[in-house]
């Protein structure tokens, strides 16, 4: 995250409570320990990852071994095993995309809607030329970036899907 979006100032006419207003949205989510995993680098944002995969296996092993048993029907285990694991990474995944995906919304957006005390006040603010710019930069080169990260990451998975389903067929 670029320092200078915490030093841009929001204007005093701004009627957007401050926790509703996009660029605070955004910096909360990325010093935020789950959402910032979308930001870091692939390194930082993979472990997270794979770590929910392997912490899978300690529920799916055991539901895996009992429906194969790993010494007789080990492909099958596997396979078995592998799908199951991907489960709770894809979940992790599906909401950290939402949550990406609906700042990525607010901050492309030229008019933002916001409440001021609750559900039924909903009301509009358009942003100042200049904050609009500031947003769109943020949406197009900080948050889209790590939303295509998790697109990918994605395709892997259904990849990895693929191919365990396929394989189920030969084994």
């Amino acid at each position: 995250m670029n320092g200078d979006t915490k030093k841009s100032s929001i204007p005093a006419r701004c009627p957007v409570p401050v926790e509703q207003i996009p660029i605070k949205e955004y910096e909360g989510m990325s010093e935020s320990w789950f959402y910032s995993w979308g930001a870091r680098s692939l390194k930082g944002y993979l472990i997270p990852i794979v770590s929910l995969w392997l912490l899978s296996w300690i529920v799916v092993g055991p539901m895996a071994a009992v429906s194969f048993s790993p010494a007789r029907a080990t492909p099958q285990f596997l396979l078995c095993g592998t799908l199951g694991a991907l489960l709770l990474p894809t979940l992790g995944l599906i909401q950290l995309y939402i949550g990406w995906r609906h700042v990525c919304d607010r901050l492309g957006q030229k008019s933002v809607f916001y409440e001021e005390s609750g559900w039924y006040d909903g009301q509009m603010w358009e942003k100042p030329e200049d904050l609009y710019n500031r947003d769109r930069l943020i949406a197009d080169y900080q948050v889209k970036p790590s939303m295509l990260r998790m697109q990918k990451t994605f395709a892997v998975i259904m990849g990895i899907v693929s191919f365990c389903l396929v394989t189920w067929q030969f084994v």
